[in-house]
């Protein structure tokens, strides 16, 4: 397929009524090992990941031209639609979204920090209009910090904050709104009746609902963040420790992915 093609699909994936759940990998060994599995229709790249890979803490810490040729590595050695996080767009969302676009990536997030409105509005229309310059349909995640940052004004407030911020993300080209957080059920209910059915994205957190169930409300996809690079890491420390303690490595190995 072209990178429009590759690009249109993953926007279908989105709009298909079925949860679009995407596992995030932070270089091609997790790329190929996640894009290999059949329940894999496409997969993200995990900012914080990456930053961690190359010993940079999260928050654009890492030079951007790093983080776009990992995902760009990324997006050559797997054969499903790679989605970056692009963080809040390394003070060019437009420009970065154009390059990102130029190493084979076809959708992104991109966190509005709870700028003031306007600045983040402007950010989304400059990456969707990146995009759409080089012929390419993205899938354009926005999200909002509406909680991450703002849940101390109380739930209510959060809420309506998020509303309207995705809102307007939608109507300046987002394809869906991230909003990250870990709340319940009722929460998800009332993002989904503000935002639109297949136009809210969420993190997989130990309080929001299941997939089966984010399906039935009507969330368009869930991804993982940092967390399966936490939980690999854990899975080595265990490993080294019990081999430090005697261990041999078990026989039944899987070959690489």
């Amino acid at each position: 397929m072209t990178i429009a093609e590759t690009a249109e699909a993953l926007r279908r994936l989105h709009a298909d009524p079925e949860l679009l759940q995407v596992v995030n990998v932070w270089d091609v060994a997790t790329g190929r090992a996640v894009a290999a599995l059949p329940g894999t229709r496409a997969i993200a790249t995990a900012s914080h990941s990456i930053a961690a890979a190359f010993g940079y803490p999260d928050g654009e810490q890492i030079p951007v031209e790093l983080m776009l040729d990992m995902a760009g590595r990324i997006a050559r050695a797997v054969d499903v639609p790679v989605s970056a996080d692009l963080e809040a767009g390394y003070g060019d969302a437009g420009e970065t979204v154009r390059r990102a676009v130029g190493e084979g990536i076809v959708g992104a997030n991109l966190e509005d920090q709870l700028k003031p409105l306007a600045e983040s509005v402007a950010a989304v229309e400059a990456a969707v209009a990146a995009a759409e310059a080089e012929g390419v349909p993205f899938a354009l995640n926005a999200r909002t910090d509406a909680f991450v940052h703002g849940r101390d004004r109380g739930r209510d407030v959060w809420i309506a904050d998020a509303i309207e911020r995705g809102r307007a993300y939608l109507d300046a080209g987002a394809t869906t709104v991230f909003v990250p957080g870990n709340f319940g059920e009722d929460v998800v209910v009332e993002l989904v009746a503000g935002l639109g059915e297949q136009r809210v994205s969420l993190i997989g957190l130990p309080d929001i609902p299941a997939p089966a169930r984010l399906q039935e409300l009507g969330v368009a996809r869930l991804s993982y963040g940092p967390y399966p690079q936490r939980v690999v890491l854990a899975e080595l420390q265990d490993l080294a420790s019990y081999l430090y303690d005697g261990g041999t490595l078990p026989r039944d190995i899987r070959p690489r992915g």
